[in-house]
């Protein structure tokens, strides 16, 4: 789908060894062009077989899941077909004592396809993915609420990038690039970067969206544009031209404090081969790794945007002015 989305916008697709779509489009600059890397990672959460017991299955996560949101939420079950399906628990005197009060442990529940035991095991084997299978819901205010915008709305946004570009001049190439296994091993965007060596590298992620009980200082409103990061990640000149350039447009942003790792493919891009400097662009998005997350449509747009008018501005000697100085 995302190839779909990207060929128009692009001069060539491949895929890597492990699955990560790289989209090429090409700049106007003399040859050999610098390159810079945008990548925003396409795989979601989600949940592995991990037993056929008898009429039910037993799940394992992928990605780091809240069970307290599972009872009750659609799925799908990808086996030999794809079953629709429903993750249930067991009424609580069927549970231990221990095991009682309060949520119920991912180990406790059970998706049940409606099969019984026989055709379940023809069809169903241990390892077999299932994914939220709820349609996305648009809210008021401009948001929309749905599974897996960590992070299909940072390609959403990466996407609009390209699309913007379309009709822009830029010197230097563009390699947009929708990485696999952010959420377990960042093996995509390390793979990719290695093979694709940019200059530049910008990872396109969602941070924490304001909510009820979230600590302002470690969430972002929704509808007030990315969050820029800042930390060990990072290159403060990366960071500093795009803060520069979101003041010139006016194009509202806050500034997210990353202390130690950002969370991000940030983390194996910045230290690839002998290092890319690197930037974090983040969407807030409510209720992260639920099956309701919810995210703000302009923070897309605005994010799209700003990631094409920085290519379009890049000179091709940009390199020869990123330093590490905070005064420049």
């Amino acid at each position: 789908m995302i190839e779909e989305a990207w060929r128009p916008s692009t001069d060539e697709l491949s895929a890597s060894r492990l699955g990560s779509l790289h989209g090429l489009k090409r700049g106007s600059g003399p040859e050999p062009r610098p390159r810079i890397l945008l990548a925003a990672h396409m795989d979601a959460i989600g949940l592995m077989v991990s037993n056929v017991l008898g009429d039910f299955l037993r799940v394992a996560e992928i990605g780091g899941l809240d069970a307290r949101v599972l009872p009750g939420q659609l799925v799908t079950v990808h086996g030999r077909e794809d079953l629709p399906a429903v993750i249930v628990q067991p009424s609580s005197h069927l549970l231990p004592e221990d095991a009682r009060e309060g949520p119920v442990d991912l180990k406790y529940l059970l998706v049940d396809t409606g099969l019984h035991g026989r055709e379940l095991s023809r069809l169903v084997r241990v390892g077999d993915l299932v994914s939220f299978a709820q349609p996305p819901m648009e809210l008021a205010g401009e948001t929309l609420a749905g599974h897996s915008l960590d992070n299909r709305a940072s390609v959403a946004a990466l996407t609009h990038c390209l699309q913007e570009l379309q009709d822009r001049r830029h010197l230097w190439d563009v390699w947009a690039v929708a990485t696999v296994q952010e959420e377990e091993t960042l093996g995509g965007a390390r793979t990719s970067a290695f093979e694709l060596r940019p200059e530049l590298a910008v990872a396109i992620d969602v941070t924490h969206g304001r909510g009820p009980g979230s600590p302002d200082h470690k969430a972002y409103p929704l509808g007030k544009g990315p969050a820029l990061g800042w930390g060990p990640n990072i290159h403060p000149g990366l960071h500093r031209a795009f803060k520069d350039l979101a003041d010139r447009l006016e194009i509202p942003y806050n500034v997210e404090v990353m202390p130690l790792h950002s969370g991000t493919d940030a983390i194996a891009l910045q230290v690839t081969a002998a290092g890319i400097p690197s930037m974090v662009l983040s969407i807030p998005l409510r209720y992260m790794h639920t099956p309701v997350e919810v995210v703000a449509i302009k923070d897309i747009t605005r994010t799209g945007y700003l990631l094409a008018e920085f290519v379009a501005q890049l000179p091709v000697d940009f390199m020869d002015s990123l330093t590490w100085d905070e005064e420049q």
